[in-house]
């Protein structure tokens, strides 16, 4: 191969990479259907306490999909996994995910949206 033929491949690779790139940004930073639905939760006084390690917390982010970023999430687990920081201590959250509401009800376990939605009257995109 003639290193014009090289380069040529080249450049070429390097624009399909860039624009591959460049359309998963783009795409990132479009709203997905539910953000305005987990905003609302945390503006309704919701709150979904977890831990990194725990899957059903991981589970829980999941259903929410790129909006999760977006949920009225408490962190309770000390940074070396082994404890649990004060916050969740004072709020008694025994397990993961807990979800605790404005009317002082809680939701343990993996909550569905419809769940989600009749505790803190927000509403779920069509």
């Amino acid at each position: 191969m003639s290193n014009k033929t090289v380069l040529i491949i080249g450049v070429i690779f390097l624009l399909l990479v860039g624009g591959l790139i460049g359309y998963q940004k783009y795409t990132e930073s479009l709203p997905d259907k539910l953000d305005s639905f987990a905003q609302c939760l945390g503006e309704k006084g919701a709150k979904f306490y977890g831990a990194f390690w725990c899957p059903h917390c991981q589970d829980q982010k999941k259903v929410f999909g790129r909006s999760a970023k977006y949920l009225p999430y408490v962190e309770c687990s000390t940074a070396d996994g082994r404890g649990k920081l004060q916050v969740c201590l004072d709020e008694r959250v025994d397990g993961y995910p807990t979800w605790k509401f404005a009317d002082g009800t809680a939701v343990s376990g993996l909550a569905s949206t419809e769940i989600l939605a009749q505790k803190t009257d927000c509403t779920l995109p069509q």
